[in-house]
């Protein structure tokens, strides 16, 4: 069955009667979201939903992983749902081996590229009984656009047109970067409902070739000499100290939780692939990295650290670019000594 990817929403009540979802194209950020929607169509109010994500090759070189999940028994009967990202045709032989005989608990979303009309893949999907195919294009600016302003309305906050469009294109009119772009935004503006057009430039790109994410992830790899060079860097450019403050916290916090379901499972590749917000890919081995090297006890203690930190750099604003870099150096050093 075929469904183009603006009529998902409104057929959501019929997608908990599909087990099998191919989610093919360019556009990662659109199958993210079909992929959430799919998710609440499944869930009812008590349920409980386990998730499982791997890569086609992960599965053709160890396909042991896949056949468990699908029919090992589940103690409370729990839904699954298994997200296959990166699949071709290869994989075509694994899902048809399992179609007849699949648990009705247990939902298959395939993450494809572009696929062509003679794909086995996508002709299975298009045909068959029990699936759903739905092509996933590029958003136009119009598309982004309407889900920009929505985003932002749902949370009070006012951007202008200008605004607005030069997020989408620092994007590079993807929707998975703009919606990085306005977590950013989210996190900085708790306190504000209306964001000026040079806040939000500062916000996507500051300090010429250096974003915030790169800063923070190297300090908190202990990448000393890295953070040493974009520091005497920024040391020259005016900095939102309280700006990155933040997105050190979001940064801190999503390892937190990683950590605390680390506890729980012996999984981590699995545990960063679902974390919410979704992690980059490229970004993927860095947080591996930074589980491996925080303890739980020390993150709690970054957290505090930052709001200490904020607190004192709003009281002595003449002092707050060395206060701030001085903290983020600590923490740096730490990381650094990590065997």
């Amino acid at each position: 069955m075929i469904i183009k990817s603006y009529e998902v929403q409104k057929n959501e009540s019929n997608l908990s009667k599909y087990n099998f979802f191919l989610l093919y194209g360019e556009n990662f950020g659109l199958k993210k979201d079909i992929r959430t929607i799919i998710k609440i169509a499944i869930k009812q109010k008590k349920d409980k939903i386990e998730m499982l994500s791997l890569y086609e090759t992960e599965i053709i070189n160890n396909e042991e992983n896949f056949y468990n999940f699908i029919y090992s028994g589940s103690l409370f009967n729990n839904k699954k749902i298994i997200t296959i990202f990166e699949a071709t045709d290869k994989i075509i032989k694994k899902i048809t081996s399992v179609y007849d005989k699949f648990p009705e608990n247990v939902f298959l979303i395939i993450f494809s590229g572009i696929l062509e009309k003679k794909s086995k893949l996508r002709n299975f999907f298009e045909t068959s009984k029990k699936t759903i195919c739905i092509p996933c294009y590029l958003d136009s600016e119009k598309d982004l656009e309407i889900i920009a302003q929505s985003e932002f309305r749902k949370n009070n906050i006012s951007l202008s047109r200008e605004a607005i469009n030069l997020l989408i294109e620092k994007s590079n009119s993807d929707r998975a970067n703009l919606k990085n772009e306005i977590e950013k935004i989210k996190s900085y503006a708790i306190n504000k409902k209306k964001l000026e057009l040079n806040e939000i430039k500062y916000l996507i790109n500051f300090s010429g070739d250096y974003k915030s994410d790169i800063l923070i992830n190297e300090c908190l790899c202990g990448n000393i000499s890295q953070y040493k060079k974009i520091i005497s860097e920024l040391y020259i450019n005016t900095v939102n100290q309280i700006l990155l403050l933040r997105i050190l916290s979001n940064k801190v916090q999503r390892l937190l939780n990683i950590k605390e379901q680390e506890n729980k499972s012996n999984n981590l590749d699995n545990l960063i692939n679902v974390s919410k917000p979704a992690i980059f890919w490229k970004e993927k081995p860095l947080v591996k990295k930074q589980v491996s090297i925080w303890s739980l006890n020390d993150l709690k203690k970054i957290i505090n650290g930052i709001n200490n930190i904020e607190l004192l750099c709003k009281q002595k604003p003449q002092m707050s670019k060395v206060i701030f870099f001085n903290f983020f150096l600590k923490i740096c050093v730490k990381a650094s000594n990590f065997p």
